[in-house]
């Protein structure tokens, strides 16, 4: 929105900056960040009062949790999502149809996770929405999102898959990438659904990604950095970096008040809209599978419960002491901050491997 004071500029004056992409992801990330610190006390008191016994802890979870976490509010994703909002609509430019798709299934996923939280809290079960009705909502969601993007990618790029190191490798997936978009969004989706188990695990996970997509997407939105670097030229997906810069001011806002120990739970209002922001955003600059190197650890963290179940329906046995294997370390005395941290760095570590596949060809 304000991009258009731009038009006010004769080329030389304050007017001029709201042209520069990055100047507008600072404006995006601050506003979402103090959006965090004023609105987030009030959100948590709100979130006491209307449902004072907070999330319900499940009972075959670490046994130190039902102690530890039990009347701890949840929900705490609608922060990062009305701060993310708020930053996207009044900093990005409006036309650009790349933020949209990206903004257009964050909050549809979101409106997935505050359903079932809604649902777990006012009951005072684990249970909310079915799995089934999620998942099925959540690949309605990233179908249209496929379509869209394919829409939207220039013609040599619609439909096909770019491989990361190898220059000028594109796979023409033809009708199968809609099919494969929907794996990317709804992947990633329930992936940060299933890290976020411990006090601050998933949301800088969620921020490094985020920030690492965001610089991806400023470079391969702009036609000397691929030229430079080598990769595929994606017109439009530099606003994207507004986006992210959004998503990880509110994300600061939120992490304040979800230190350990927590005030407040993202839930999977925040979990399900954050882990489909960055499908969708890997998706509109082609970067589906570096998004599995970025986020190399929700990938883990998936897998882990994939494996558990498959192995034990067979033999009966269990690989890790519990799933996802952030537990597993519980189950080993591993202290939660600990875990945290050490997750943390990983995160990091893989967010730098995968900015490194922008160069190396």
């Amino acid at each position: 929105m304000l991009y258009w004071l731009s038009a006010l500029s004769d080329g030389g004056d304050f007017f001029n900056l709201f042209r520069y992409i990055t100047f507008r992801a600072g404006g995006a990330f601050f506003t979402a960040l103090i959006f965090g610190f004023i609105f987030g006390r009030p959100l948590i008191n709100l979130l006491r009062r209307k449902y004072a016994k907070g999330q319900p802890i499940r009972d075959d979870g670490p046994e130190s949790h039902i102690l530890t976490k039990a009347g701890t509010p949840t929900m705490g994703g609608l922060l990062i999502l009305a701060a993310l909002t708020l930053s996207t609509l009044l900093w990005a430019r409006l036309d650009n149809a790349y933020v949209w798709l990206v903004l257009g299934v964050t909050v549809a996923f979101g409106l997935i996770g505050f359903v079932d939280d809604w649902a777990k809290v006012s009951r005072q079960t684990t249970k909310g929405v079915s799995a089934r009705t999620r998942f099925g909502l959540g690949l309605l969601i990233a179908a249209v999102a496929g379509v869209v993007a394919s829409m939207v990618h220039p013609d040599e790029l619609s439909m096909r898959l770019a491989l990361p190191v190898f220059k000028d490798v594109l796979i023409n997936l033809s009708w199968l990438f809609v099919p494969f978009a929907m794996l990317v969004i709804v992947g990633s989706a329930n992936a940060v659904n299933l890290t976020d188990g411990l006090d601050g695990l998933a949301i800088m996970p969620v921020m490094i990604a985020a920030g690492t997509l965001g610089v991806i997407a400023y470079a391969v939105g702009r036609v000397d950095f691929t030229e430079y670097l080598d990769v595929h030229y994606v017109p439009g997906t530099g606003e994207l970096l507004i986006f992210a810069a959004g998503l990880i001011g509110g994300g600061l806002g939120f992490l304040w008040y979800n230190a350990p120990p927590a005030a407040v739970f993202m839930g999977d209002t925040g979990s399900l809209a954050l882990g489909g922001a960055l499908g969708a955003i890997a998706v509109s600059t082609k970067h589906e599978i570096v998004l599995a190197i970025v986020g190399g650890l929700f990938v883990v963290e998936a897998l882990s419960v994939i494996i558990q179940v498959a192995v034990y329906k067979r033999t009966g046995r269990r690989v890790f002491l519990m799933a996802p294997i952030h537990h597993h370390f519980e189950k080993q005395g591993w202290a939660e901050p600990q875990i945290v941290i050490r997750f943390w760095i990983i995160s990091l570590i893989l967010a730098l491997i995968g900015l490194a596949t922008l160069k190396v060809r």
